[in-house]
């Protein structure tokens, strides 16, 4: 039985800079209590940071640690894969507390919305499959009309 504490110094993970809007850093809790079941990181957002829009091929779970922020929920607009439209259908306020389930494959953003403070929750990546590794599928966008892969 391994423990880890989410508010520990140290042990951050690096992340790959252009899947976010501006400042991130996170803490990869799986890999030290030895999760094989689901991903769990403890992500930080700073200076109003958000995730581009991505999907993952599994669930996931985030649950606000402090801060404020939003989760925006997109649909996609043509049959392309790589570039097509996308609109808005849902923003939901997140602040300290807040659990919320987003289902596979939902084109989604999160992250803070206030510039001055750390927004910061726990995401959880639920793996469908032992055989199906978790992916995440990145997105250059505007946020309101135009969509582009990362490659």
């Amino acid at each position: 039985m391994k423990k880890s504490n989410i508010y520990s110094a140290g042990d951050k993970r690096k992340i790959n800079s252009e899947w976010f809007t501006n400042k991130v850093h996170m803490k990869d809790v799986s890999s030290k209590i030895k999760s094989k079941e689901q991903d769990i990181y403890h992500v930080y957002f700073q200076d109003g940071a958000k995730t581009k829009l991505h999907l993952h091929n599994g669930n996931q779970i985030l649950i606000v640690t402090k801060g404020i922020g939003s989760l925006e929920i997109f649909r996609k607009y043509g049959v392309r894969k790589t570039n097509f439209k996308i609109k808005r259908i849902e923003k939901i306020s997140l602040k300290e507390g807040d659990t919320v389930y987003i289902p596979s494959n939902t084109l989604h953003t999160h992250g803070s919305i206030d510039k001055k403070k750390i927004f910061s929750h726990i995401a959880i990546n639920l793996h469908q499959s032992r055989n199906l590794e978790y992916q995440t599928i990145w997105y250059e966008s505007d946020f309101k009309t135009d969509v582009t892969k990362i490659v």
